[in-house]
């Protein structure tokens, strides 16, 4: 549209350098017409100048934008208006001529095989209108069908054509009791349609200047401003906010982190359900519940509520099977796996419970697709508080679902990653995690440190975690995690974690 907006003085006006022929055209043209008439209302304007109302309500806007060139004023009326119905019944024709019209001219039609070829609405309300208008009728076939027979040749479509007129606001000649029918069978509605009323303005012109916004040096020097028209100030106009505040470190960090894996083709996965079951917590990841991190001095258990309201009951079965062993070709665990501690909530230890459900909803698809998905969210442990460790964290982790992945595309896709990170001399060491086989743990040389750090851990999914969710068997995972926290008091010289959560930390 011919706007510009001009945020210091809160003004709309139109630059006709930038615009085509015609738009340019519709705004002389109004002006034209409130020329020649002395006002014109918005509803007019669009049907005398052809153009839909909302642009001319567009292009009525931008002349009052210009001062003193236009007075508009807005006004409520009410109109009748189309339902989607109706629209329908304009645009193809009423139900009655449509039935009728379906009917064999001579031998007539069953009721049974219009019902094929209509929807049940359509078709009672075609018949009965068509009854009411006396062109059908309808003859008995000693069945519980009947047949409809035409008791006319031919029939006009009053209904389309009456509302065509109406779709147009071209009501002369159309009668109370034709509106009060059409709304009754639910093809009409009356309601509110705002309208602009447009009036010559006190500096009136059909010839339009572009106002010019600011007052050079060069205009002053040469006289030109003389002969310029000039915005008003508009002191009302709010100013922008001044910038105050900063992000924390470690949201910065974070955005970067998120920012990294979006560039490298990532999903972010939905990471708020902070309680999550034991079973998604800990067995669908091939933990065993004897495992020692399920114990209270390592995890947060729910008092209320404690149990989880359902699991998964086809999916649950194979987890237990696969745990107590001799399934999938695994030993398993080779113990007694019970449901009620896999329903014992808990506040999640790590955002693999994520993953899993991420991967259990995959392999319900009908068809596999590979897939990327990574999440930086929270996550809570029952540890002792120090300078490196606290009970409430965030864990930073993304993974790769597609056929016949090794432990070479980890490595690869992993020097990828933190090679975004700034860290290009990386070494891996042989690890051991539940659920991934083969585990390596990731190291990067610090070259201020002068020396190897940890910088994350990561792994091959087992086929006993996969399987029992009903992924392909040619379908492999690779993943990766990390925490936010560490990168991050690297990047900032923090040694104590606790004063990261500091109020005086700053930004650097």
């Amino acid at each position: 549209r011919n706007i510009v907006r001009n945020r210091r003085l809160g003004l709309k006006t139109i630059s006709f350098a930038d615009h085509a022929m015609e738009e340019k055209s519709l705004h002389q043209k109004i002006l034209d017409v409130v020329s020649e008439r002395g006002s014109a209302s918005s509803s007019a304007l669009a049907k005398h100048l052809g153009y839909d109302h909302q642009t001319v309500v567009g292009a009525i806007k931008s002349l009052h934008s210009l001062p003193g060139v236009v007075n508009v004023e807005q006004r409520q009326t009410e109109l009748w208006r189309l339902t989607g119905e109706g629209k329908d019944v304009a645009q193809n024709g009423s139900h009655e001529v449509i039935v009728f019209e379906a009917v064999d001219s001579k031998k007539g039609t069953l009721q049974s095989e219009l019902e094929k070829k209509f929807p049940r609405e359509r078709l009672e309300v075609g018949v009965r209108q068509g009854l009411v208008k006396k062109w059908l009728e309808l003859k008995k076939t000693g069945t519980d069908d009947k047949l409809l027979m035409r008791k006319v040749k031919v029939v006009n479509d009053e209904v389309k054509s009456t509302l065509q007129k109406i779709a147009e606001q071209r009501l002369e000649g159309i009668g109370e009791s034709q509106f009060k029918d059409l709304q009754r069978r639910k093809l009409l509605i009356k309601g509110a349609f705002t309208t602009f009323l447009v009036s010559k303005g006190s500096a009136f012109t059909t010839q339009i200047e572009k106002p010019v916004a600011e007052l050079t040096a060069d205009m002053i020097a040469s006289g030109a401003w003389k002969g310029k028209t000039f915005k008003p100030y508009n002191f009302s106009a709010l100013g922008l906010s001044p910038k105050s505040g900063h992000l924390h470190p470690l949201m910065k960090v974070r955005s970067e982190f998120r920012q990294i894996f979006l560039e490298m083709g990532f999903t972010e996965m939905p990471t708020n359900n902070f309680v999550e079951s034991s079973f998604w917590n800990f067995d669908a990841l091939f933990q065993p519940q004897q495992h020692p991190a399920r114990d209270a001095h390592d995890t947060f258990f729910m008092k209320d509520p404690k149990y989880a309201a359902e699991l998964p009951e086809e999916y649950a079965e194979q987890v237990k099977l696969v745990h107590e062993g001799n399934q999938y070709g695994s030993i398993g665990y080779q113990y007694d796996w019970k449901f009620e501690e896999a329903k014992k909530n808990v506040l999640r230890t790590h955002t693999t419970a994520v993953t899993a459900r991420m991967l259990y909803k995959l392999s319900q698809q009908e068809t596999f697709s590979p897939v990327k998905y990574f999440s930086v969210d929270r996550v809570f442990r029952n540890e002792a508080l120090d300078a490196t460790h606290l009970a409430e964290f965030h864990q930073i982790e993304g993974f790769i679902a597609d056929y016949d992945l090794t432990l070479a595309n980890l490595i690869g896709i992993l020097y990828e990653f933190f090679k975004k990170l700034g860290m290009t001399n990386l070494k891996f060491k042989p690890t051991y995690n539940p659920y991934t086989e083969p585990s390596m743990e990731v190291f990067s040389y610090h070259d201020e440190l002068k020396k190897w750090i940890e910088v994350g851990n990561s792994g091959v999914f087992r086929p006993e975690m996969l399987l029992p969710m009903g992924l392909p068997e040619n379908v492999s995972v690779i993943a990766w995690g990390l925490s936010l926290e560490r990168p991050t008091m690297i990047k900032y010289n923090v040694a104590n974690i606790r004063d990261l959560f500091g109020r005086d930390r700053k930004s650097g």
